[in-house]
């Protein structure tokens, strides 16, 4: 008997015939996988699109605001407030995103284990206990990555370049509009000095950078090892 023969395990044998099972025989278990692949695939796309439509929204409506600051003589608290309305749909997008990879974790957990399986047996699973834990995912669905991961990566993916291009503008345009005064006394607004509302935004964009920094390795990307260990939280 080989060395392998001797360290047979028939769970991890188990784990490696349902790939060949799925193609070789007719049990019905492709059927099944392919529909259930299907109507996850739709959901991730579903959230997808949510996504999608959320950060359109928060380009257009920062444009716009960016736009109507430098059409004419307009107060520069105006880029400022388009900062807030950028900040509001980053937290709107870090819940969805927290949705949508829920979904998007099934279908990875799907495609490696077997789907990849099916292609080729012999590499094995990447996960030995993969259908305990996706079925105790459909049992009790919940979040695979914390609010604050999301938040960090629509943060850094997104949200960050843009409002990072709108304090830009906010200093262009206090350059611009009241070349008179130096900064910061020109970001002054009515009743509140001009240190102060430079000390709020530097604070801010500080935090915002902070935020930014990515705790795990799944808050780092989508794929690859950021999607190990999905559905072990």
């Amino acid at each position: 008997m080989s060395e392998g023969d001797s360290e047979f395990d028939p769970e991890a044998a188990e784990e490696r015939e349902i790939g060949r099972e799925m193609v070789d025989q007719s049990t019905g278990l492709g059927s099944v996988a392919a529909h259930l692949y299907r109507g996850e695939v739709h959901r991730a796309v579903d959230w997808r699109g949510r996504l999608d439509t959320t950060t359109n929204w928060a380009v257009t409506v920062m444009s716009a605001i960016v736009a109507y600051a430098f059409s004419g003589d307009v107060s520069h608290a105006v880029i400022l407030a388009g900062v807030i309305v950028g900040t509001a749909f980053l937290f709107i997008e870090a819940r969805r995103f927290q949705d949508y990879d829920i979904w998007r974790s099934r279908v990875r957990v799907l495609q490696e284990n077997l789907f990849a399986n099916a292609l080729d047996p012999s590499a094995g699973v990447e996960r030995a206990a993969w259908r305990k834990e996706l079925s105790d995912d459909y049992r009790n669905p919940s979040p695979k990555i914390s609010y604050r991961g999301a938040f960090s990566h629509r943060l850094r993916r997104v949200y960050l370049p843009l409002i990072t291009a709108m304090l830009i503008g906010w200093l262009f345009h206090l350059w611009a509009f009241t070349p008179d005064e130096p900064f910061p006394e020109s970001a002054a607004l009515p009743g509140i000095d001009g240190t102060v509302i430079a000390v709020a935004v530097g604070l801010y964009y500080l935090t915002l950078l902070v935020l930014a920094v990515p705790l795990t390795s799944k808050e780092r990307g989508e794929s690859g090892s950021a999607d190990h260990g999905d559905l072990e939280q």
